[in-house]
């Protein structure tokens, strides 16, 4: 991903937790899987340049979200955690199609790496 240098940080909570923290920096009820929380833009970005910022997870959620797609909890953690590191280094995909292809196509990418 071209970001040899970077660090970031990684939560893992519960679906209370991590229902606070949607509703706080979303305005969004209810829990969900994955949150991320980019360090890299806004006005603050040059402080800390090689930290790219936090992803949190929700491991209720993940193992839920697991079970019913039929994978381990890890399985699914794992990705949640790439999802969630995409975000950071600036994919998306709530807007457009296009940006929702790339970002699967790059996930499945880092998957296949991490599964070999």
């Amino acid at each position: 991903m071209d970001s040899p240098d970077v660090e970031l940080s990684i939560l893992i909570v519960d679906d209370p937790k991590i229902e606070v923290l949607n509703k706080e920096y979303f305005n969004r009820q209810g829990p969900t899987n994955v949150i991320a929380f980019p360090m890299h833009t806004g006005q603050f970005k040059k402080i800390t340049p090689q930290l790219l910022g936090d992803v949190v997870i929700s491991i209720e959620t993940a193992a839920k979200e697991g079970q019913i797609a039929g994978i381990s909890m890890e399985e699914r953690f794992t990705q949640l955690l790439v999802h969630g590191i995409l975000h950071l280094l600036g994919y998306y995909h709530e807007k457009t199609k296009k940006q929702a292809d790339k970002m699967e196509k790059k996930s499945n990418e880092i998957l296949k790496l991490i599964d070999t």
